[in-house]
């Protein structure tokens, strides 16, 4: 009975434990009950949009039915991902992808860290917030619009820019059907749509910067330049580094709305991605199965860049995501 006892006060000391913290959950949802509703809306788009639809890549391991359903239809284990791994294609849609994320992980994810420190060294806070203003717009244009405008300014014929090189005697280029020119053309449409609104963070960081260390740099006789390097950079490097690493996430997620809208004939071999692979394959042509393998063959490489990039930025000292 003696050496019972030190088990059942363990036991009993695990159960007020659990207990504890039930209690201390129930009186924190009773005390923070509105901030919970304030956040209900957040967690249900997740539960819904997100965490629910995740049932759906069962059929990726069968040769699914819409008649049948997802517990009718028969199971094939990893055939479609061998046939997908050994398809033509893959290694075509593998490098267009990479090809055009590399682009944007090299021209345009510095471009909103210096914009941020660009607009952080304006000394008039309204001039400040116009141009802030002014380049967080193109962010809530559609992808339709953007592609609408991309054709009105580069399009052979009667585009603005062909016109304007005729003008000054040079001879027309064909932006919009040349594959040589096809992921620039991807890449500054990101850039103008969305470098503003990625400053947002990295000025929200700055802002949390004591303005006396700027005060002790001056005295010092630091310059703007040198302020900028030894102070405002180290400052954000966390939220540099966290972006970072979710971008890397989505290194074989270009976008299918982007690519699908700028899609033609001539430039079909550097424009098919894994996106409007699986659009083609899987809603145009119904091979559910088939479509979803390859795109969880997309979500898993993305979860192992990002746990891979975390794990390095934790060796190297940072805080990293998780």
């Amino acid at each position: 009975m003696a050496l019972m006892q030190p088990e059942s006060t363990a036991s009993d000391q695990l159960a007020k434990s659990r207990e504890w913290h039930k209690r201390g959950f129930i009186r924190d949802l009773r005390r923070d009950k509105y901030l919970y509703l304030l956040g209900l809306p957040g967690a249900l788009f997740f539960l819904i949009f997100k965490f629910a639809p995740m049932w759906g890549v069962v059929i990726s391991f069968q040769n699914f039915s819409p008649f049948a359903g997802i517990t009718g239809s028969e199971w094939v284990g990893f055939e479609h991902f061998e046939r997908f791994f050994t398809n033509p294609d893959f290694m075509l849609l593998f490098r267009n992808t990479m090809a055009i994320n590399l682009l944007n992980l090299v021209l345009f994810f510095p471009l909103p860290i210096v914009l941020s420190l660009l607009l952080n060294e304006l000394r008039s806070v309204v001039y400040q917030r116009v141009i802030q203003s002014i380049v967080y717009m193109p962010h809530f244009l559609s992808w339709v619009i953007i592609s609408g405008l991309t054709f009105l300014m580069f399009a052979k014929g009667e585009g603005l820019v062909n016109k304007v090189l005729e003008g000054l005697g040079l001879a027309r280029i064909d932006f919009l059907t040349n594959p040589d020119t096809f992921w620039g053309m991807l890449t500054l449409q990101s850039i103008w749509k969305e470098c503003g609104w990625g400053t947002i963070l990295f000025l929200a960081a700055m802002a949390s910067i004591d303005p006396g260390v700027y005060e002790a740099a001056k005295i010092d006789g630091a310059s703007r330049l040198r302020q900028m390097w030894h102070i405002t950079l180290p400052a954000i490097r966390n939220v540099i580094i966290t972006l970072l690493i979710l971008r890397l996430g989505h290194m074989l997620d270009v976008g299918f709305e982007q690519v699908f809208l700028m899609y033609n004939g001539a430039v079909s071999h550097v424009a098919e991605v894994f996106d409007t692979y699986v659009y083609r394959v899987g809603i145009q042509q119904g091979e559910f199965s088939y479509s979803t393998a390859a795109g969880l063959f997309k979500s898993i490489v993305g979860l192992v860049l990002v746990v891979v990039a975390n794990w390095i930025s934790k060796k190297m000292g940072e805080e990293g995501v998780y």
